[in-house]
């Protein structure tokens, strides 16, 4: 924009110079050829009158040139050309008037209208002829027949204006250069608050709610730095008011979802009673305690989801990490659910990182009951070590040189559709909402296992699926199937091992694929990263 501003402003100076140079020029020019031709007819017709009032017509050749002489002299010895009918006198002898003195200048004379003068071009130099007739002193003004011409060279004129004309144009180039430097003077005033509003923007695009522009003066530039201000105000008054109820509803999930879980025990216990005692009820009662036992389980586990995204919101989930052999922990998370003889398995032995156990179980069992429940057979797990450039592009935290561990889970079902492609991930988003949902008809104490989790999300290194061979958050026997929260907090817990869960919504085979994508660490023992 700066040289924008620069090459107009100067142009428009290079214009404006260059339009007052041609009409100075031309002004200067008329002028000086207009004070040249006024002098030389008010001069020939002055020497005119006071040499003819003592000559006598008709006059002979010498008498004649005698006269041409007289009047030249009396114009600075300019060249004089006198006519009388066939005679012709001319103050110079050695002079070529023939070219210089016109057919048309002759004729205008010869009619008797007074002065006339005609400006010509001569062997490519200028000249000014003035003609005049001689008329007689009587009242009447006749001609007398005798005709005078004065020849006045106008070179001197034309070196003068041809003179002025270079001196306007040597003036041009210090002109533009003081128009080009005013213009950058100007563009930087102009720029100046464009610049610090345009880098106040850009800090205000990157989170900087509190960026502001200062505002001098009251011109249209203030104008718009004061509006940049006002808005930013409110756009950092309702940034702090977003904040300030997510916070609340936050607080407000976990402080009910901590409430209920104390009540929750005391029904699960009861459930289990009557479960235990199912098979002595009459069947309608029997169905109803399992039911109620069955969604009590539910019912507890969508309180240990809400609790564990109430702790990646507050940012008070932590790793609990240790070497780990990847491909038994994957066994045992489909051994525990029941599911190692639906699944086909590809785990090469000896894959072995520093990873949260219960959390990896939790992201399997959600990727693995996902694909069961939506997808069709054959589902697979494939688990790989990969370095360079493949897989995982995406994932935070890890490099494009690094290894990295692949734990991809497909099926060979209809796949996603897009619009859930971008959603997938989403609280309480379900693909097929008007799914029917299944209710465990199982009986004893596993049908309703939850596993109690740490206070941080964490659980013993090394120690199974959860603290007492439950599995975590997010990862009921069913998979989390219901609450709408298993994918989310499996990604969460991807992320939290600085991983990412990569999604394929439709294979070319058929099917969707979701892939593990964690960074491989691995120490000399085990123990706490």
């Amino acid at each position: 924009m700066r040289v924008r501003l620069v090459v107009t402003f100067v142009l428009v100076a290079l214009l404006s110079a260059v339009t007052a140079t041609a009409l100075a020029y031309r002004d200067a020019r008329t002028a000086v050829l207009q004070r040249t031709q006024n002098t030389a007819v008010d001069d020939l017709r002055e020497r005119v009158a006071a040499v003819a009032a003592g000559f006598d017509l008709p006059p002979d050749q010498r008498s004649l040139s005698r006269f041409a002489a007289e009047v030249s002299e009396g114009l600075g010895a300019r060249i004089v050309v006198a006519r009388h009918q066939d005679l012709t006198a001319v103050s110079d002898a050695y002079a070529d008037t023939e070219g210089r003195i016109t057919a048309e200048l002759r004729a205008a004379v010869r009619a008797g209208d007074g002065t006339r003068f005609q400006r010509v071009e001569w062997r490519g130099e200028p000249y000014l002829v003035v003609g005049t007739p001689v008329t007689y002193a009587d009242g009447d003004r006749r001609t007398s027949g005798l005709e005078v011409f004065a020849i006045t060279d106008l070179r001197a004129e034309r070196d003068d204006t041809e003179a002025l004309l270079d001196s306007v144009r040597e003036g041009i180039v210090p002109v533009v250069a003081v128009a080009a430097l005013l213009a950058l003077l100007a563009a930087g005033t102009v720029l100046r608050p464009v610049r610090k509003l345009g880098r106040a923007t850009r800090e205000l695009a990157a989170g900087d709610l509190g960026s502001r522009v200062a505002v001098r003066g009251h011109d249209e530039l203030a104008d718009l730095a004061r509006t940049f201000n006002e808005t930013a105000g409110a756009l950092q008054s309702s940034d702090a008011e977003l904040r300030a109820q997510e916070a609340k509803a936050r607080r407000f999930v976990a402080d009910v979802s901590h409430e209920l879980r104390t009540p929750l025990a005391a029904m699960a216990m009861v459930a289990t009673v009557l479960e235990e005692d199912a098979d002595q009820l009459p069947p309608d009662a029997a169905r109803a305690a399992r039911t109620v036992g069955a969604e009590t389980a539910r019912l507890s586990r969508l309180v240990e989801d809400l609790m564990e995204i109430s702790r990646f919101d507050a940012g008070a989930a932590r790793l609990n990490a240790s070497e780990t052999d990847l491909a038994d922990t994957v066994r045992a998370s489909l051994a525990l659910r029941g599911w190692t003889d639906r699944v086909t398995l590809d785990l090469p032995e000896g894959v072995r990182a520093v990873v949260d156990r219960r959390r990896v179980d939790v992201i399997v069992a959600n990727l693995v009951g996902n694909a069961l429940r939506h997808g069709a057979p054959p589902v697979t797990v494939t688990l790989a070590v990969v370095g360079g450039g493949a897989g995982g592009g995406g994932a935070p935290g890890v490099g494009e040189g690094d290894e990295r561990v692949v734990l991809e889970v497909a099926d060979r079902g209809p796949g996603l559709p897009p619009e859930a492609r971008e959603r997938v991930f989403d609280r309480f988003y379900k693909a097929d909402e008007a799914r029917t949902r299944t209710t465990a008809t199982a009986t004893g104490p596993a049908a309703t296992a939850t596993g109690p989790a740490a206070p941080d999300g964490g659980s013993a290194p090394d120690s199974g699926p959860g603290p007492d061979g439950g599995p975590g958050p997010g990862a009921g026997l069913d998979g989390g199937q219901g609450s709408g929260l298993g994918m989310a907090i499996a990604l969460e817990n991807a992320r939290l091992h600085g991983g990412t869960i990569e999604v394929e919504a439709q294979r070319p085979g058929g099917g969707a694929a979701f892939t593990l994508v964690l960074p491989l660490r691995r120490t000399d023992g085990e123990g706490e990263e």
